[in-house]
């Protein structure tokens, strides 16, 4: 990690959410997954357009070919100025306001090293995504039917992974997150808590073993994100180490009205 994080957390962020339709400008990746999650069915302005009238032109006509809006994630610092200007000139809106927390060389504040954790024994830690892990992050965090779900499925498993599960005195699953590595580092994702099951530890158990899970095959660091308004989910996060690296928003286009026969 360099002294300014956010490039090289941006690199490690499209790994641990690779959108399976995408298509690298040079200076703009733009990604699609049928419109699965706004992070894969975004513009990720890699590096600054020479001609950023253009480049959003040709993103505006990738994306209307997949019939999908155009969103932009754009992060909250000087070097986006001139984006956000072309946008906010475009009507583009400004929408989910995320922070991206990071643990380690990452951190803003030093380095942060992450020690043996106890072994959790009742948090399952698996390699690939079971039936269960799914049903309950998408319980909570899903938008759309069985198909969207295979979308969500293929984004997953289009990285290296480590997904953990936590059951209740019952036997039903409670909680899961996923650890996402990629380049060295562990992305915390898909950190999902049943309804009925919150204020009783569950959260902090799952992101203990994670962490604990990463300390054993001795990553580098940690990021996750989560949006700025989830205040219970910040503090669980800097209790257990995480500091701001940054932030970003999705700006997207405005939703045009159709005429209609009425």
């Amino acid at each position: 990690m360099t002294a300014d994080p956010i490039p090289a957390l941006e690199v490690l962020m499209d790994a641990a959410w690779p959108a399976p339709d995408r298509h690298d400008t040079g200076e703009w990746v733009l990604r699609a997954a049928e419109g699965v999650t706004q992070r894969a069915n975004s513009v990720w302005p890699r590096a600054s357009a020479a001609d950023p009238a253009a480049a959003a032109r040709e993103a505006v006509a990738w994306y209307r070919k997949r019939r999908l809006p155009v969103i932009y994630q754009v992060f909250d610092n000087a070097s986006a100025a001139p984006l956000n200007a072309l946008l906010d000139r475009l009507g583009f809106t400004n929408q989910s306001e995320t922070l991206v927390m990071a643990m380690g060389p990452a951190a803003p504040e030093g380095p942060l090293q992450v020690g043996p954790l106890p072994a959790d024994a009742a948090v399952e830690l698996a390699e690939h995504p079971s039936a269960e892990w799914l049903e309950l992050w998408w319980s909570v965090d899903g938008r759309g039917g069985a198909g969207a779900l295979e979308t969500a499925r293929a984004i997953l498993t289009g990285c290296p992974s480590l997904y953990a599960l936590l059951r209740d005195d019952g036997g039903r699953p409670a909680a899961v997150g996923r650890l996402a590595l990629a380049g060295g580092y562990g992305g915390l994702y898909c950190m999902a808590t049943r309804p009925d099951a919150r204020r009783r530890g569950y959260a902090t158990r799952v992101l203990r073993s994670l962490l604990g899970a990463g300390a054993a095959r001795k990553l580098d660091g940690y990021w996750l994100l989560v949006t700025a308004a989830n205040p219970g989910a910040r503090e669980l996060y800097a209790r257990s180490g995480f500091r701001e690296a940054g932030r970003y928003f999705y700006r997207q286009e405005r939703p045009r009205r159709h005429l209609t026969g009425c």
